[in-house]
């Protein structure tokens, strides 16, 4: 996945992208959530399947290491 995924300040405000273009995470991983196949991001970004996997590879890492507290209950 770090071989796929760059962040640097100079690109896209330092926000994670695919390597090698300026496509960030967010906008594979939106797009898969807004009902896109992966052949329709793979066409509309010019990225691989590769890339789609390593963008949900690190969502989930993200999501993993989310600190998670229960919301009080209202009465």
């Amino acid at each position: 996945m770090n071989k796929r995924i760059i962040i640097d300040p100079e690109i896209q405000h330092g926000k994670p992208v695919i390597r090698g273009t300026r496509v960030p995470i967010t906008r594979i991983v939106g797009g898969l959530a807004g009902g896109m196949t992966k052949e329709e991001i793979m066409k509309e970004y010019e990225v691989t399947e590769e890339d789609i996997r390593a963008a949900l590879s690190y969502a989930t890492e993200l999501v993993e290491k989310e600190e998670f507290h229960p919301l009080p209950l209202r009465m």
